[in-house]
């Protein structure tokens, strides 16, 4: 567990906060001004609740059944009852990291004293998280609008002691049992609290803050496997001139060539068949990496922008607003998020295929200047990297499906009251999916190009030193095994974790200086 604390007020969470509390498990505590904000906008809630006059959340059903008023001594079993039913997940249950997320998402929106939760209600979410204990939550149950419902209800009922949860250890057990063994109280809800623990779009933006922190870290490692290619294939780095990036000036096309120069910088292998084999061009794959690199970084940005914007926001229905009104709204629904999460995985996608295309060319003896047969050791008598090309070209393959887009499906449901709905949740699930074979895939192309790069070497060639820091780190991180049969049997999964844990980044850095 890390131990700095993260601090909730009234005023939104940034994305390094959500990625501390949700993988590194940082302890939460609200501040002075949240629980201020909670007491006072609870005072306007029990005043509303003390009218005769029906207010939706407060005194009223939910969704379509909300003509009906609900008579005071039944609007605790309302808030149960809500969550209760709402609790409707199937399926396998979401990553721990997702789900902590999740909670600590909606305690941000519960914070900024629009919901009129009760400041005790809000520490209870502080201290499950605390105690590490993860409300089993399913994949299936969000369509992305009036919040992610189903994932967030299993969430309430570990508050109110009720449904199943995992311990710190990693155990799963009733929930009640859990909340005991840490001494905390269950909650007993009050109005409108069932429905502000409910009505957010908490899973998907932690999935795509999460996303865009793996995906930063994703797109330099292929910024230098795409130059660890180019090196491979004697490719000229002129085309990645700053005064050629200038004139077409996209901010990540910018950096990513930046980034390839910085990892090229002495090498004798760049331009080298200038001397006996001139080409006119490299191949797209090779040539226009910046581009499209760049491209999906421009995207990143965006995508960061909107989640920024949604970490500030209090989303919620109805909400309490400052003058003492409550509001009904339409700010749950997920679209602004659903369609970056959609961007991101075209994006992904566009890149596992560009990285797939060096691979290919790394290994065909007929394109790639002078290098054996798929790397091969001895050709023929073993197969080099053929296979492992088959396995990153079948990542790439699911990548194009995942790519197509959730948010342009809509299903109507609550008896037609939601009748478009978002779909981000599964927007956010399949990007989930998208990053791991990412990662997946750019490791192949390293596994590829380190070993390019390393014949090239011995044949006389120098290559940069960016290069030879990267392979040698590849090699002690247990990818490749001693002596010349290294290569016979590649340990992808443990090049995969070299890239995914930003370890190529940090090989690499030290020699070519600080990468975008």
């Amino acid at each position: 567990m890390d131990m700095h604390t993260v601090v909730v007020g009234t005023s939104g969470t940034t994305a390094e906060d959500v990625v501390a509390v949700a993988r590194h498990g940082a302890r939460v505590e609200l501040s002075t001004a949240a629980v201020d904000a909670l007491a006072a906008s609870r005072l306007i809630v029990d005043a509303l609740a003390a009218k005769p006059e029906p207010v939706y959340g407060v005194s009223t059903g939910f969704g379509a059944l909300a003509s009906r008023h609900i008579s005071t001594e039944l609007r605790a079993q309302l808030q149960r009852n809500i969550v209760r039913s709402h609790a409707a997940g199937m399926g396998p249950r979401v990553e721990r990291e997702v789900v902590r997320a999740l909670m600590f998402l909606r305690l941000k929106t519960v914070a900024s004293g629009h919901t009129g939760v009760r400041p005790e209600v809000a520490q209870t979410m502080a201290d499950v998280l605390n105690a590490g204990i993860t409300p089993v939550v399913h994949e299936y149950g969000s369509l992305g609008c009036s919040g992610d419902l189903a994932p967030l209800s299993h969430c309430a009922l570990t508050l109110m002691g009720e449904g199943d949860a995992e311990g710190p250890d990693g155990t799963v057990g009733p929930a009640g049992e859990l909340l005991a063994a840490h001494g905390i109280t269950p909650v007993e809800l009050r109005e409108k609290e069932g429905l502000a623990l409910l009505n957010g779009t908490d899973g998907m933006l932690g999935m795509l803050v999460m996303a865009l922190a793996d995906l930063r870290t994703l797109y330099t490692s292929a910024d230098i496997t795409a130059a660890l290619s180019l090196e491979a294939l004697l490719g000229t780095d002129k085309v990645l001139a700053p005064e050629l990036h200038a004139i077409r000036p996209h901010p990540g096309q910018g950096a990513s060539a930046d980034n390839m120069l910085r990892v090229l910088a002495g090498s004798g292998l760049t331009g080298h068949h200038q001397d006996d084999a001139p080409r006119v061009q490299d191949a797209y794959s090779v040539r226009c990496a910046p581009q499209v690199n760049g491209a999906g970084r421009d995207t990143l940005d965006y995508a960061a922008v909107v989640a920024g914007r949604e970490l500030a926001s209090s989303v919620d229905n109805p909400v309490v607003l400052p003058d003492g009104r409550v509001e009904s709204n339409g700010n749950f629904h997920g679209a602004p998020v659903a369609y970056v999460l959609d961007f991101l995985a075209i994006v992904a996608a566009d890149l596992g295929s560009i990285c797939e295309r060096r691979t290919d060319r790394l290994l065909d003896k007929n394109r790639s200047h002078g290098l054996p047969p798929f790397l091969a050791d001895d050709a023929g008598v073993d197969s080099g990297l053929m296979i492992a090309q088959y396995t990153q070209a079948a990542l790439v393959s699911e990548m194009k499906r995942l790519a197509v887009p959730a948010s342009a499906d809509s299903i109507p449901s609550s008896a037609m009251q939601e009748d478009h709905v978002s779909m981000g949740w599964s927007a956010a699930r399949k990007l989930r999916t998208a990053v791991d074979n990412l990662a997946r895939i750019v490791a192949v192309e390293l596994y590829a190009a380190t070993r390019a790069v390393e014949i090239r070497a011995a044949e006389g060639l120098v290559p940069a030193a960016a290069s030879q820091a990267a392979v040698a780190a590849l090699r002690a991180a247990g990818a490749q095994g001693p002596g010349p049969d290294r290569f016979l049997a590649p340990d992808l999964a443990a090049a995969d974790t070299f890239v995914r844990e930003g370890a190529l980044v940090a090989a690499v850095e030290p020699v070519s200086g600080p990468l975008a």
